[in-house]
């Protein structure tokens, strides 16, 4: 295997992209003193994909910065005419703008409507009158104004701007233009558009259009132009000299400022250190039985209120499952001054019933939040959103690109559903460090798991997300225990660098009996990237299953029942970074060893087995495979079939035969 150096990028993460990519920020200072801050946003060639990262970053600084005061910070989203109509994510963040969870004041929209899309006549491009008429969803006005105007055009910016701040709502200006060159200087328009360039070709452009307005009116003189020209030509000039003599890379400016003053980087030895996340049992228990109590005030259905004394049982029990190792991970995170702010398609109650963050009062309907309750610390937000992935996902990243201090959580329904989102996870989740040096801490939750109920409800993907995994960028773990979610959620908050964090969750396990922590692995120790088998002796050992998730229960069942002391279990827990080097190390701790084999639930061409096969062919640590086969679907609608078959993958994985 050979592999190409990256000769001028000594540290081998920063990839960089096009300027006009790359996002910008100063500070402009006017003559009577006052400042205003700018930034621009860095966005990829996804068409409006940047629209929902901007408007959760104003959210953010309103919520942290400013206090809630909306009227201190302004988003400008910049579209054209095509994408506006085109893009259903516009749509989305329309629907989104007057929610509690994610408005921002309103938003000012520019539109650059040149009637065209890259080669696609407006006549082609949309069915409704205006490429603005989506404006109506929230009956927001709509400034529509000559390109060749210059001054209506600052006119209707003026409007736009005092309409905003005045009712705090979402405001469209749609500058009717035409592109000059087509879609760039070394585009033909006229091999699509003759008619229309033609008529282009023979039109004064803005500036003589203005000039000789002026001209009219007497409110310059002639030669007035051609000074000012000469003046900014000469400016530009300086500027381009001064570009010339800087030597290599112009790198972007440092990530590290404002809100992220402190953080850095991740390097090699920090992202594989262990973190420190243990709390007391003093304090997980007084987390514990405020997050537990019901307030007396208000009457709660019956099925809450049995659901709340099982969880103060487990206080007694000292035994915690998935939602109560969840919750106590944000109620200590809180009472250490970190904010929490969760959003997603029913996460309140949780698409499984387990999490009940928000109880609503049976005869008054008001809301009570536990996590609200546990006096001075961080702020708890949860906030269920609109049937929406791509938007929010979006949304939820700047949030936490704005504040690195605050656990960001975005939940999908069903893993599955973030697929409509992948144009987030490409282009900021996987790649926005690499590309444009931007680091974020953005937790996904994805409920991943094989159960019999079909295709669409079973698979979060991991191999896609294993795939784009490199140079560090993101985190991936599939935790089987509570403890684990536990020390994993509250390490995201307590490194001085950020990571996005992919969590694959379960869905039956929520509620499995053998799915809990005692208390002692909330109180020592920290997260565990692999679980070793501690019931078997490792000088018995014949095979040694590796597996990650939900699958590891049954085969522990199978372990169990049949009293397989030669069969040693050892999950893993974090596949990216993979713990390969801990995998390898255990050929020694189990010298017998006849196999080493990995087994898993989802099909030959997916979960963690492509990307474990491409990393350990070279090693020596030698894995057999035990999975259903390749499948162009993630898994089957029947469930009888679906037990057939994670039967015989269980079964095989403790068959005394010889894996061919």
């Amino acid at each position: 295997m050979q592999r190409i150096s990256r000769e001028n990028d000594p540290d081998g993460r920063f990839s960089g992209d096009v300027k006009y990519h790359l996002g910008y920020s100063n500070t402009i200072e006017f003559s009577n003193g006052k400042k205003i801050e700018l930034n621009l946003a860095p966005n990829p060639s996804h068409l409006e994909a940047v629209d929902a990262v901007v408007q959760e970053q104003v959210r953010a600084k309103i919520d942290t910065k400013y206090k809630g005061d909306s009227k201190k910070i302004i988003p400008i989203t910049i579209h054209g005419d095509a994408a506006l109509a085109g893009q259903g994510v516009v749509y989305e963040l329309q629907q989104m703008s007057l929610l509690e969870g994610y408005k921002v004041g309103g938003t000012i929209h520019l539109v650059v409507n040149n009637q065209v899309g890259f080669t696609t006549d407006y006549k082609d491009a949309r069915s409704s009158t205006y490429c603005t008429d989506l404006a109506k969803i929230v009956l927001a006005p709509v400034f529509h104004v000559n390109g060749d105007d210059a001054e209506a055009v600052s006119h209707a910016f003026n409007m736009a701007l005092e309409y905003r701040q005045a009712f705090s709502e979402d405001v469209f200006i749609d500058i009717l233009s035409y592109r000059k060159y087509g879609h760039n200087e070394g585009d033909e328009p006229k091999f699509t558009q003759p008619e229309l360039y033609k008529a282009i070709d023979t039109h004064p452009n803005p500036r003589e259009v203005y000039i000789s307005k002026l001209l009219a009116e007497k409110s310059i003189t002639e030669s007035y132009p051609a000074e000012i020209e000469n003046v900014f030509k000469e400016e530009l000039q300086i500027l381009l000299e001064e570009a010339k003599t800087q030597e290599g890379l112009s790198l972007p400016k440092s990530a590290f400022t404002d809100a992220w003053e402190g953080f850095g980087f991740a390097d090699d030895n920090t992202i594989d250190s262990p973190t420190p996340t243990a709390i007391s049992e003093e304090e997980l228990l007084e987390i514990a039985s405020k997050i537990t109590a019901l307030p007396t005030h208000g009457k709660f259905l019956k099925k809450t209120e049995r659901l709340f004394e099982a969880r103060k049982k487990t206080i007694e029990t000292k035994t915690f499952d998935w939602a109560m190792g969840e919750l106590l991970a944000y109620g200590s995170l809180q009472k250490e001054n970190f904010d929490v702010r969760i959003s997603g398609e029913d996460v309140e109650r949780g698409t499984f019933s387990h999490r009940h963050a928000v109880l609503t009062m049976e005869e008054s309907g008001e809301e009570y939040i536990p996590l609200k309750s546990l006096g001075s610390g961080g702020k708890f937000e949860i906030y269920n959103s609109l049937l929406s992935e791509y938007a929010v996902l979006g949304f939820e990243y700047g949030y936490a690109m704005a504040t690195p201090q605050s656990l960001v959580v975005s939940e999908a329904q069903f893993g599955d559903f973030v697929n409509t989102a992948q144009v987030i996870i490409d282009q900021y989740i996987a790649s926005a460090e690499t590309k444009w040096q931007i680091p974020n801490g953005l937790v996904l939750l994805l409920p991943h798991g094989l159960e019999g109920q079909g295709p669409e409800h079973s698979s979060a993907r991991i191999e896609r997300f294993l795939e784009l995994c490199a140079d560090d960028n993101i985190q991936v773990v599939n935790c089987t225990t509570p403890a684990n979610l536990f020390h994993v959620l509250r390490r995201q908050q307590h490194r001085n660098f950020r990571k996005p964090l992919v969590i694959f969750t379960p869905k039956s396990l929520l509620r499995h009996p053998k799915c809990v922590s005692a208390i002692e692995a909330f109180t020592k120790g920290h997260f565990m990237k692999m679980i070793d088998d501690d019931f078997v002796a490792p000088e018995k050992v014949k095979r040694v299953l590796f597996s990650s998730g939900k699958i590891y229960y049954d085969l522990l069942e199978k372990q169990q029942e049949d009293s397989r002391n030669d069969v040693a279990i050892v999950r893993i827990e974090q596949l990216y970074p993979a713990p390969l080097a801990q995998m390898e190390n255990l050929m020694a701790k189990y010298p017998n060893s006849e196999e080493f084999v990995w087994v898993q639930e989802e099909a030959e061409n997916m979960g963690a087995w492509p990307y474990l096969y491409r990393k350990l062919c070279k090693s020596n640590l030698k894995l057999e495979l035990i999975s259903r086969k390749e499948s162009s679907s993630t898994a089957t609608g029947y469930a009888k079939m679906h037990e057939k078959q994670q039967l015989a993958i269980v079964e095989a994985a403790f068959s005394d035969k010889k894996i061919a």
